[in-house]
Formats: structure tokens, C-alpha cells, sequence
């Protein structure tokens, strides 16, 4: 530096830094003095506040605690207050749910409405006196009184439930119900009831506490497919709900707590008792004496018999669902909210539909352990015909054939077939069915018995569950069965399936789950000569003007090319053999092309037949809500065979159309007429138990041979001089008898291999 730099320069630098370094320790020792002559004033002046001995830990320590924590109170609350505010982020949120859908067939005739109106049509002064202090004593009695949340009442229902150990007593106010009607589902969760109080104080600051009991009067679920007191009123009593006496007030308010338990047109005695229970409630409140109500106890409502009218709730629901989806779509300036819809529902089919699946589960459930079950009927633009969501929608208002997601198994083999015939298989092609293995996974047939080299069309028409896994195994060719997979959900895809169809070795044969509207309408695909379409409801919208607003030939959208129609064609060739002679013979149709695959899963837990025609494509699914299995259903019994029965009542007076590759299909055979006058055959006419003899049937045919061993020897002591008996029946063909193998043989269509 010295040799670089002058003299006088090294100089000037060693002064600068020196006097640097005494400015930053002079600012240093001045600062350090300055705070601690500050701290020594605040300390001198806060000893003035100085409290000790006895009153710091009675006064200023809980206080100090009590600060600290409720500082950190506000901070929980504040992360846990977002989610839910997060829920009125909508400027709409008042209107989201205020649709009023007035519902027509597909010729025009009404067959129900779902929504509300909230134009105030019946103001809250109307509503009888009766009405509103019954919904106030069962429901929140203290709701004039408290901020949101009744926190007396809710401790009172813990105390309740805790010394019941169970639930008694709901804790939850109108505010919070309306909350959860407006905002939130029904889900049992820690999350959402946080939810829901939050919500609660905050709609009691956006809301007079009148506005909010209107809303809760017009909003909540009433059973029967209704919302509101006067919906229900309309549809139990069949008046209006300011006509209501003190009996029919007390009913409906008794159907806020569990309106499908208690609807009286469903349980009329439940109605009543927990009619009398708001009649109770009324005289504990105060809101009326014994002797007011006495003339209610004597004269308990009569609800209007609505058991032989059957609405199509679960369609309904589902074409709601996708009215709501479609008004979003519209411009945010469009106010219009009263809405007639025509839907694409056949309710000859629909009726069909319901029969057929009731009459099966009432006759051979209880055989099969099958409690439950859905089906889809669709033209083969997507428009769906018929929907049956479950056995009873009264019970139970959960969609299996729209929101239940259930394993295909076989029935999703198409789509691996369809695969194949993508990339350079024929239904000709053959493959060697024996055993195969990717990792430690390794599939077996139904019987774990092998074939093997066979052709695509045998494969899917005996339900072979080796063949699929090795098609996968050579589309991914190089790349390995994963790249395979990845084909076969890509072409799924294409036919309109939506489910998240995870990658899984066991994905060929079915075990990633659908659901059956989707499954339903993405069968569409092969008599559409290759065209995919998407499932809908909705025809046409009209205001309740009769304004023309959306119609789905027009704005919807419009059929996608999924696959080549030359593969389309070859499937339903394959398909078709099926029905003809592989697992689903029960399926087939007089004279009506037909092609299909059955499906059966692991323990029989669900069994599927999805089929189609030239008119119409239809899924069928068995099983249970449990996922318990059933007693050995297979795609090849109840679902063909409901299938075929609702297929039967779809084509009644309409003009049957070929099936691209399969042409108009056969005659089923007739009965010769040399076997007019034969003895009479036990007909394939309807799918019986399972051909399993019962421990106590075994015990009854031994016990039956026994008595016949015992009358033989003592006839033959008695009567030593008589004619020769014939041999006694074998024990074989006394435990089964002729007519009994000719029956089982019958009913026992050929098995549908599982995913294993």
C-alpha cells in the first residue's frame, strides 16, 4: 500500500478510519446510556403501579394470563374464521340456492319442481302464530335472545347427551342451521361446526333476526322432495301453510330435526309422536298451556296419502344439480330465477325402471343379501331416460347411480378391448390364457382354471380376467404395463368416463371405481359408431314467462369422435356374443340387437350389467351401501335380468334400430311344437337364490332318507310275501332331486369372473 499510495494519501486514510471508529463507539456508548437512563425513568415511573404481596397474585397475574391468553384466542379464532368467511366470498350468496324449476317429462307433462322462490310470497306475518311458535320452541327458543349461538342451550344439550350417552339434544340455533342449509352440507365434522358458528354470528350481522327466521322457514329440507313450510304443507296437507291448524303446525315443525324419519307420508305414526313431542315443547316453553294443545293431542294431523304417487326424486335431484351448474354459466346480468325445464325422462321407462329393481330386491334380495341398488337408462345422444338412484328414496336421499363411486369389473373390459383394437389387435387376435404375474401380483380366473390360446371375442365373451392383464402388459410394449394402463385410462377418458381411475396392475380388470351414469352413457360410444356424448337431464329452459333460455341441441355440447366407428363395430360384434351365448344370456331381447358385458368384483361385493341396443344404452348395479358382500350375485343374474326387463318396457312403440357391426339381431329360438303337450319346463323367466343346498335343507333331505330306510325294512318284515320293491332312491338323488338340478341349472347363469 505504502509503495502504491503517496505519503500524504496512506495519512488521510488512517485518519478517516480512526475518526470512523470513534463516531461508531461514541453513537454506541451515547445510545447505551440513552436506554438505560430511559429504562431507569419507566422503571422509577411504573413503581408507581407497583402492586405486591397478596393483591399481585390475586389482581394483576390472572389478569396479565388471562391477556396473554385471550390475545392468543384471537389469533385461533381469526385462522379458523377465514375458512369459513371464505364461504360468503359469492356478492350472491343470498341467491345461490333461490332457483324455483318447475320439471317437465320429455312430452311436455309435469313431474315435479325443486327449489324455492324467495319473492317473500308468503311474508313472515302470514304464517300462523301456532306455526312459528312451535318451530321456536323445538328449535331455538332463546332465538330473539342470543348473538348467534345459544350457548346456554348447547351446554344444556352436552349435558343432555353426555348423561345419555348419546344424542339427544341438538345444540345447534336456527342461525346456525340456516348457516348450514345456506352455506355447508351435512357432514358430521369438528371442521364444519366451527364453520357453521362462525357463519352464524356473521349472518346475524348482516340480518335482521326476522329475515333470518323467513329464510329458515323457506330453505330447509321438509322430506318428500320439498323445501320450505309451504312446500310441505302443499304437499302433506295440501293447503297452504297459512291455513295450518295447531296438529298440522306441530307435524310440520317436528320435521325439522329428521324430515325422512319423521314425513308422515312415509311414518305416519313417527309424524305423530314427534308432533306431540312440539306440543310438549310449546307448553315447556311457555308458548301455550295444556289445555290450548289438548284439542291437537285429541286430533293428531292427517297427512294426504301420497304412497301410490311416484315422483322421480332422484332424477330430480340430479337434473336440480345440473340446473344450478348451467345458471352459473349464464351472464352475471341475467337476474331471471324461476325456471321451467323439460328433461329427457320417459316416465313409462322411468316406471319400468323402479318396478324392475323393486321387484327383484323384494323377491331374491334377501336370497342374495343385496340390499341396494341404481340404473341408468340413456338415448345415445346422453339424454338420460330413466335414473334410479336406490331402493327407496324416502329412506335414504343419497344418488348411487350419480354420486356413489363403485367397482365395474368386467364391465370395464370394453374399454380395454377397445384399446386394443386401437393399436393393431382384432377381434380374431389370439392370446394365450394362462398364468401371468406383474410384480407380486398375479391374476386368476373365476375356477383359477386357464384356456389357453383364445381369440379377443371368446376372452370377452367368457370373461377371461388373464387376457385383459396381458393386454396391457404388450400395449406398453417396451415402455412396460404402466405405459399400457396409461392407454387404456386414456381411451376411458375419451368415452366420457370422469373418475380419477388410478394406476393400479388390477386397473384391466376393473377395480378402479365409476359411477353408474357415467359408466351408462360412455357404453353410448359403440352403437354411436364411435361418437362420445355426455350425460344430461336437461332439454330445454324456458322462463317461467315461457321465454326460450338454453336448449341442449343448440348450446350444448356436441357428440366427440372417441374412437374409429370400424372399432366401434368390431366391439359390438364381440360384445354382442355376450348376451348370445357368454355370461349375460338373461340380457337378450327378442329380435332386438343386443351387446353388453357383465361385471362382478372381489366377495361379490357389486355386480353389474351395462348393455345396449340400437336405442338405447342401460347400466344395472346390485350391491350394498356396506360394501358387505353379497351371497354369490353376479353380473349374469339380477342385473341382466332387470336389465332385460326395463329394456323390454323402453322399446314398447318404438322403431328398433340396427347396431353398427351386428346388424337387427335374432329371434330368440321358440319352442318346437312336438313339446307342446310334453311335460312342463321350468322357464328362465326370472333369477332365483343360489343354488346352494342350505345346512338345514341337507339335514331335513337325510332325515327324509332316514324315514324312507325305516318304512322300507319294516314293510318288508311285515309283508315277506310281497311283490319285489324297487330299489331305494339314492342318497344323491334325494338331496337333489331332478327338478331341483334342472332349476339351478336354470337360474345359475355361467359365472362372472372377480378381480382379484
Amino acid at each position: 500500500m505504502r509503495q502504491i499510495l503517496p505519503p500524504q494519501w496512506t495519512t488521510k486514510l488512517r485518519n478517516f478510519f480512526l475518526d470512523l471508529d470513534a463516531r461508531i463507539d461514541s453513537t454506541l456508548f451515547s445510545s447505551a446510556r440513552g436506554l438505560r437512563e430511559l429504562y431507569e425513568r419507566y422503571s422509577t415511573f411504573m413503581d408507581r403501579f407497583y402492586v405486591g404481596r397478596w393483591k399481585r397474585w390475586v389482581f394483576i397475574e390472572p389478569l396479565s394470563e388471562a391477556a396473554t391468553m385471550g390475545l392468543g384466542g384471537m389469533v385461533v379464532l381469526l385462522a379458523l374464521a377465514i375458512p369459513a368467511f371464505r364461504e360468503t366470498a359469492d356478492d350472491d350468496w343470498l341467491k345461490k340456492s333461490d332457483l324455483a324449476v318447475s320439471f317437465l317429462d320429455r312430452y311436455g307433462n309435469p313431474i315435479g319442481s325443486r327449489g324455492i322462490k324467495h319473492n317473500d310470497s308468503i311474508p313472515l306475518e302470514d304464517f300462523p302464530d301456532v306455526l312459528i311458535k312451535a318451530t321456536l320452541a323445538t328449535e331455538d327458543r332463546r332465538f330473539y335472545d342470543h348473538f348467534g349461538i345459544d350457548v346456554a342451550g348447547t351446554a344444556r344439550a352436552l349435558v343432555t347427551n353426555a348423561q345419555a350417552g348419546g344424542v339427544r339434544q341438538g345444540g345447534s340455533s336456527i342461525t346456525q342451521q340456516l348457516a348450514k342449509n345456506l352455506f355447508l352440507n351435512n357432514e358430521r365434522t369438528i371442521e364444519r361446526k366451527i364453520k357453521e358458528a362462525f357463519l352464524a354470528i356473521w349472518l346475524e350481522h348482516r340480518l335482521s333476526k326476522n329475515e333470518i327466521l323467513k329464510l329458515y322457514l323457506d330453505r330447509a329440507y321438509m322430506g318428500g322432495g320439498t323445501f320450505g313450510v309451504d312446500g310441505a304443507a302443499h304437499f302433506y296437507f295440501n293447503k297452504s301453510a297459512r291455513d295450518v291448524n295447531l296438529a298440522e303446525a306441530a307435524m310440520l315443525a317436528g320435521l325439522f330435526k329428521a324430515p325422512t324419519k319423521y314425513a308422515p307420508h312415509i311414518n305416519l305414526p313417527a309424524a305423530r309422536a314427534r308432533a306431540n313431542v312440539v306440543l310438549d315443547n310449546l307448553v315447556d316453553a311457555g308458548f301455550m298451556t295444556e289445555g290450548q294443545v289438548f284439542g291437537a293431542r285429541r286430533n293428531p294431523a292427517v297427512a294426504v296419502d301420497r304412497r301410490d304417487e311416484n315422483s322421480p326424486n332422484y332424477y330430480l335431484d340430479w337434473a336440480f344439480d345440473e340446473m344450478r351448474r348451467l345458471v352459473d354459466t349464464f351472464p352475471k346480468s341475467y337476474t331471471e330465477r324461476v325456471f321451467v325445464v323439460r328433461t329427457a325422462i320417459d316416465m313409462n321407462v322411468q316406471r319400468a325402471a323402479e318396478e324392475a329393481i323393486e321387484n327383484q330386491l323384494r323377491q331374491f334380495g334377501r336370497d342374495y343379501h343385496a340390499t341396494q341398488a341404481a340404473t341408468v337408462v340413456s338415448d345415445l345422444d346422453g339424454g338420460v331416460r330413466a335414473m334410479v338412484g336406490g331402493r327407496d328414496y324416502g329412506a335414504s336421499q343419497f344418488n348411487r347411480a350419480t354420486d356413489a363411486y363403485r367397482q365395474p369389473g368386467s364391465s370395464f373390459k370394453p374399454y380395454v378391448y377397445t384399446t386394443a383394437l386401437l393399436n393393431g389387435f382384432t377381434p380374431n387376435s389370439k392370446v394365450v390364457d394362462g398364468p401371468v404375474c406383474i410384480g407380486n401380483w398375479c391374476p386368476q380366473n373365476y375356477g383359477h382354471s386357464y384356456s389357453g390360446s383364445v381369440t379377443l371375442t371368446q376372452a370377452i365373451t367368457r370373461s377371461i380376467n388373464v387376457v385383459p392383464v396381458k393386454l396391457s402388459i404388450a400395449l406398453g410394449g417396451k415402455e412396460g404395463p404402466k405405459a399400457g394402463r396409461a392407454k387404456i385410462v386414456e381411451v376411458a377418458r375419451r368415452f366420457g368416463l370422469k373418475a380419477p381411475l388410478p394406476d393400479t396392475p388390477s386397473l384391466p380388470i376393473g377395480s378402479d371405481e365409476v359411477t353408474v351414469v357415467e359408466h351408462a352413457v360412455a357404453y353410448a360410444t359403440f352403437p354411436n359408431r364411435g361418437r362420445s356424448v355426455t350425460p344430461h337431464s336437461v332439454l330445454e329452459v324456458r322462463t317461467g314467462a315461457g321465454d326460450l333460455v338454453w336448449r341442449w341441441d343448440r348450446d350444448g355440447p356436441q357428440p366427440r369422435q372417441a374412437i374409429p366407428a370400424s372399432v366401434a363395430a368390431d366391439m359390438a360384434g364381440m360384445m354382442s356374443h355376450v348376451v348370445s351365448e357368454g355370461t349375460a344370456r338373461r340380457a337378450a331381447l327378442d329380435g332386438i340387437p343386443t351387446a353388453g358385458k357383465t361385471g362382478t368384483t372381489n366377495a361379490y361385493r357389486d355386480a353389474w350389467f351395462v348393455g345396449y341396443t340400437g336405442n338405447f344404452t342401460c347400466a344395472v348395479w346390485y350391491g350394498n351401501d356396506d360394501y358387505s358382500p353379497t351371497n354369490r350375485m353376479t353380473g349374469g343374474s339380477l342385473p341382466a335380468q332387470t336389465w332385460h326387463d326395463i329394456m323390454v318396457a323402453a322399446h314398447q312403440g318404438v322403431e328398433v334400430r340396427e347396431i353398427p357391426g351386428i346388424g337387427m339381431g335374432q329371434k330368440l329360438p321358440k319352442e318346437p311344437a312336438a313339446q307342446a303337450n310334453a311335460a312342463p319346463k321350468i322357464l328362465e323367466t326370472k333369477p332365483g337364490p343360489p343354488p346352494v343346498l342350505t345346512k338345514r335343507g341337507a339335514d331335513i333331505l337325510v332325515r327324509v332318507e332316514k324315514m324312507l330306510d325305516d318304512a322300507a325294512r319294516t314293510l318288508g318284515k311285515t309283508s315277506s310275501n310281497a311283490p319285489a320293491q324297487p330299489d331305494k332312491p339314492s342318497s344323491s338323488a334325494l338331496a337333489f332331486p331332478e327338478n331341483y338340478i334342472t332349476a339351478a341349472g336354470d337360474q345359475a347363469a355361467p359365472p362372472t369372473p372377480r378381480k382379484n
